[in-house]
């Protein structure tokens, strides 16, 4: 074994060692091609899938999914091709691609019971990530690059390659006679990831160090979570909201308020992405005048030595109705007759429910989970408790520390 698959296998062992089975992205460039038989030696028993997404960008993309389903066919692994139909034709085509990619690859590996997915991002790939970043003006967050271990849309993302570089694995697939597609794209200088790849080939930049740069700087941001995660000690949630020491906003420097506003509105909205930059400024701006703020679908209020978060009923109302048991990405409700379906109670219902009662505010209690059925209120089980409905936040304390700290 060479030392580049030594290392590789490494890092499965570490990141991947207690999951009985295992998803891999596999596009057909020689990356995920050399971790898809990599992972294939590696597995020992487990249960590997590989799934290709077929963005349809180019007329040769079905035919190279067909290619790596025969190689994963070939090791014994089974194979699904995922095809995005593309809704929207404007807007930044890469980003949509790559969003897209995420989501449908979550949604395979969920139907499989795969609790994480392997992609082949390599040495390389942190190096051009860290100089498109700088070249956008990123954050300590932006400039710490790629986690190896990322939680996004309820999978597990693990990037076992980052310590080995694109050449090694192209030397390793050669030294096997494996082949691999060369994707035309990869030299389109359209894309800013070419560019910035073509700028460090012509500056003579060691990919290696870059990365190392970016290793440095995750471990600054690592001990910059922590410490937020210590100035938020005292952080309680009830009832689908939350509340954070004002302290940790005045006496700390800005960046611990930025962590800890961020993760906030995170576990109020449970989305999978920050908060633009520029938002959170302007929210920590009307924080430390004492003023209440919208950020992102959450509701910040300081009162006292407090900081509460809850979401903004007009965010709430917008969630789908669910006929359950999840809903609004924030609520797991049970025992919903047939016909009934979740949805926001809203402002209209409050004054026939006794809202004060509950304890909650006005706005909290208009963003709470009601019961309905052809368009007509039936419960309203946060201000009114009902015995056969049980209703349970998806998150609490622990899950703000968690994203306090997570990559």
């Amino acid at each position: 074994m060479t030392d580049a698959a030594a290392r590789i296998h490494a890092t499965l062992d570490r990141l991947a060692g207690d999951c009985p089975a295992l998803g891999v992205a596999v596009s057909g460039g020689g990356d995920s091609i050399a971790l898809m038989h990599l992972l294939a030696d590696w597995s020992k028993g487990r249960r590997i899938m590989v799934a290709t997404v077929d963005h349809g960008l180019r007329p040769d993309s079905a035919a190279e999914a067909q290619t790596v389903h025969r190689a994963a066919t070939a090791l014994g692994l089974h194979h699904t091709t995922l095809r995005w139909q593309r809704d929207n034709a404007e807007g930044n085509l890469m980003a949509q691609a790559r969003d897209a990619r995420l989501r449908l690859l979550s949604g395979w590996a969920l139907r499989h019971d795969l609790p994480a997915v392997a992609l082949g991002h390599t040495r390389d790939d942190q190096a051009e990530t860290l100089m498109m970043r700088l070249a956008r003006g990123s954050g300590i967050d932006g400039l710490s690059g790629m986690a190896e271990r990322r939680q996004a849309f309820d999978v597990t993302w693990l990037r076992p390659m980052l310590g080995v570089g694109r050449q090694d694995l192209r030397d390793w697939l050669v030294a096997r006679q494996i082949d691999w597609i060369d994707d035309p794209s990869n030299e389109n200088e359209d894309f800013d990831r070419v560019r910035i790849r073509k700028a460090i080939a012509a500056m003579g930049l060691d990919a290696q160090a870059l990365a190392r740069a970016a290793d440095h700087i995750r471990d600054a941001r690592s001990a910059l979570s922590h410490y937020a995660a210590k100035s938020a000690d005292s952080a309680t949630a009830r009832n689908g909201a939350l509340t954070l020491p004002r302290d940790a906003f005045r006496d700390a420097p800005p960046e611990i308020g930025r962590r800890l506003l961020i993760a906030g509105c995170r576990w109020i909205t449970g989305a999978d992405y920050p908060p633009r930059r520029a938002t959170v400024q302007h929210a920590l701006a009307a924080i430390s005048a004492g003023s209440r703020v919208t950020l992102d679908g959450a509701i910040v209020t300081p009162s006292g030595d407090r900081l509460r978060l809850a979401r903004e009923p007009a965010a709430a109302l917008r969630s789908d109705p669910s006929p359950g048991p999840l809903w609004d990405n924030r609520w797991r409700i049970t025992g919903l007759a047939p016909g009934q379906v979740i949805a926001a109670i809203g402002t209209a219902p409050l004054p026939d429910l006794d809202w004060r009662s509950s304890g909650l505010p006005r706005d909290e209690a208009a963003a709470s989970p009601g019961i309905w059925q052809d368009g007509r209120l039936q419960a309203a089980p946060l201000l009114r408790p009902v015995r056969h409905i049980s209703v349970t936040p998806l998150r609490g304390a622990a899950d703000f520390r968690s994203l306090v700290i997570s990559d």
